[in-house]
């Protein structure tokens, strides 16, 4: 499958500025579906193309997977995953052009920010729905849609048409829009994922469509597409989108699904770092005097269960928003069978950390593990509202992975993050400079920890930020 990308802003070779790839590299990035690679077929003062070809191995999908359902027992074999626009292209806009698609762009940052021509060709993308869809879709956001239907078969025109088209949207707009607009409709135009929809899905779509999604004519439909018709799912986003209270949810702190929590273990196991990370964590809450404290982002309470086993502290509360991941950590503290004294100590709550919660209030310490990586830029900047100027623990610990890092690791590397749910990876140098501008407009101190082996190149795996109010 092929997505081209056209500006004839001038000088148009800052497109490679934009996108963090350079015009005169071919560019290979290794997916768990296949390849994808970025080259530039064009590129000149007056108009510069990039093109991102994936290359899908639909045997290496199944293999190894034999409950798999599909169609029909040809149906590994025989399918159109290699030729046509799907969710596995929205996956690799989001892994291959991340910092684009974020607005980021350290070269160029006024042209990030601002519109300029642009002309995305997709030479095979599913409608289904008809060329009627693909314009109720894109038209609302000021696209001009052509598209041009393919028949199943030329030699057999009696077959009628295909749903298939090849199709150029152009507009005036910031590049991290039309990359944004891609990534969410892609799959709904297709009607169809290739990857598990669960809670993270919500977030998803949420922070991709916080600035237009809510707006859109066809949001209902998008929405519904988009989590694959799983009512629950789509009913809490679309609540959130409309600012109305839902019944399942009260917010959107990021909830990582177990394989993909399970999948970034295997990773750090060599090092023992999810152990050490909770250790320098729990040192610092018991060196601060807390005896209140908040682990936003609980997930599975693995942290909850070594506060629990700290007679200072006296009320640990861990927050969620995934209702699985609290009932995992409820059964995995055996909350049940606590001891009356011991359960008083403890609570789970459904919540979030994006909107302002009266329960978060008069804590002595707030623990954030390995959560931020897992937001996107907009609701990173409600994160920090809540946290540190409604909340205001006395004591912030807040730890994320060192970009820096990765190079360490042969199956991740410098181009890639360490998982599939992470919007973003830190540098040493970035994460301090967030941390002191956070610190500085909401009078906290704060100092900085390496957990994990310190390498004299690239630093430890994790980096801790230890926020302590200024009274």
């Amino acid at each position: 499958m092929l997505l081209t990308i056209t500006t004839t802003h001038e000088p148009a070779s800052e497109l490679g500025f934009l996108l963090y790839k350079h015009p005169e590299k071919v560019q290979t990035f290794d997916q768990s579906f296949g390849k994808a690679v970025v080259y530039y077929p064009d590129v000149s003062r007056e108009r510069c193309t990039a093109a991102l070809l994936l290359d899908i191995d639909p045997i290496s999908l199944v293999r190894g997977k034999p409950h798999r359902q599909t169609s029909g027992p040809l149906d590994q074999y025989v399918n159109d995953r290699p030729y046509v626009a799907s969710s596995f292209l929205s996956v690799a806009i989001s892994r291959v052009f991340g910092s684009a698609m974020a607005g980021k762009c350290r070269e160029r940052p006024a042209l990030a920010r601002k519109s300029i021509p642009l002309r995305a060709e997709i030479d095979v993308l599913p409608s289904r729905g008809g060329p009627e869809l693909l314009n109720r879709l894109f038209a609302p956001l000021g696209y001009k849609v052509t598209a041009t239907r393919h028949s199943l078969d030329d030699k057999f025109p009696e077959w009628g048409e295909s749903p298939y088209y090849s199709v150029i949207l152009e507009r005036e707009c910031r590049l991290s829009e039309l990359l944004t607009h891609l990534y969410v409709l892609i799959p709904v135009l297709d009607n169809h994922k290739h990857y598990w929809v669960g809670d993270q899905e919500v977030e998803n779509l949420l922070s991709k469509g916080a600035d237009w999604l809510g707006a859109h004519p066809e949001s209902e439909l998008i929405t519904k597409r988009y989590l694959k018709y799983q009512r629950s799912l789509a009913r809490e986003a679309l609540a959130r989108l409309r600012d109305e209270p839902d019944s399942d949810t009260e917010g959107n702190v990021p909830s990582v699904e177990v394989g993909h929590i399970q999948e970034e273990e295997q990773l750090e196991a060599s090092l023992s770092l999810n152990d050490e990370r909770l250790g320098t964590v729990l040192s610092v809450l018991k060196g601060a005097g807390a005896t209140r404290v908040l682990d936003l982002g609980c997930g599975e309470g693995k942290l909850l269960r070594r506060l629990l086993d700290e007679r200072q502290f006296t009320e640990i509360v861990g927050v969620d928003v995934s209702i699985r991941s609290l009932e995992t950590a409820a059964s995995r503290l055996k909350l049940d069978r606590l001891p009356e004294r011991q359960r008083q100590r403890i609570r789970l709550m459904h919540g979030s950390l994006m909107y302002r919660d009266r329960r978060f209030h008069g804590f002595d310490a707030a623990s954030v593990v390995e959560v931020i990586e897992h937001l996107d830029p907009p609701r990173l900047a409600a994160f920090e509202q809540v946290v540190f100027s409604h909340a205001r623990p006395g004591t912030v610990v807040v730890t994320t992975p060192n970009r820096e890092y990765n190079v360490r690791w042969e199956s991740v590397g410098p181009d890639r993050l360490r998982h599939r749910d992470h919007r973003f990876e830190w540098t040493r140098e970035e994460f301090q400079e967030w941390a002191r501008g956070l610190a500085e407009q909401h009078r906290y101190e704060v100092r900085f920890l390496n957990i994990g082996v310190e390498d004299a190149e690239v630093g430890s795996p994790t980096q801790a930020a230890v926020f302590e109010q200024v009274q």
